[in-house]
């Protein structure tokens, strides 16, 4: 979804549209323009790296769902890193064109695009079984908690799956569905970013850092 929101500590965008690089993988230091929707800033480098060294025990072959995709930052870094597939949703058609270009760009056969709203498509949709999903909504939305409970509810997660999420740090997380666990938290400027496991291995830690 097209984020009207400042993006990663950001500042909302004043000027031309940015620019996106891909940190680390088959494609490390690619960089791919960023779409011209107001206020849409792709997930920073350093969110990404610490994310991505979180889940790098579990990315390899993994299928995963970037469901507010905006510039497509996380879930073509997944890619990048060894992801089987991604399935990225997006309603704004500039920033959807703009990620069928970057999936050309990149020959990314893994890549599935999906234009729609968020919401509607987990609610209406036939579930998959994710391993990864990757959760940034709109700050305003304060919608965590609800997409928490659907995801769980509707069946779209594999039983050991990772749930990524990124929120204005302001608030504070989410109640989270039984049988889930909060493994990593941190935060970066004006976000909160945490990661969440389903029916997590016992002896999981949880790590939290300013």
């Amino acid at each position: 979804m097209a984020q009207r929101r400042p993006r990663s500590g950001l500042s909302r965008r004043t000027g031309p549209p940015g620019r996106l690089r891909i940190v680390a993988g088959k494609w490390r230091s690619r960089v791919l323009p960023v779409a011209d929707v107001p206020g849409l800033r792709p997930t920073s480098e350093r969110i990404r790296e610490t994310l991505f060294n979180w889940l790098q025990p579990y990315i390899e072959g993994a299928r995963c769902l970037d469901l507010f995709a905006g510039s497509g930052a996380l879930g073509l870094e997944a890619l990048s890193r060894g992801a089987a597939q991604v399935t990225f949703v997006e309603s704004s058609g500039v920033a959807s064109a703009n990620l069928r270009r970057a999936f050309e760009t990149l020959d990314a056969a893994g890549a599935e695009l999906v234009q729609a709203n968020a919401y509607q498509w987990l609610e209406s949709s036939a579930p998959g079984s994710y391993d990864i999903v990757l959760l940034d909504p709109p700050f305003a939305d304060d919608a965590l908690g609800g997409l928490c409970a659907t995801l769980e509810e509707r069946g779209w997660l594999a039983p050991a799956a990772w749930i990524y999420l990124e929120q204005d740090r302001s608030r504070p997380l989410p109640d989270l569905p039984a049988g889930w666990a909060l493994t990593h938290e941190k935060t970066a400027g004006n976000v909160r970013y945490a990661l969440a496991c389903r029916n997590p291995p016992r002896g999981t830690d949880h790590e939290v850092r300013a």
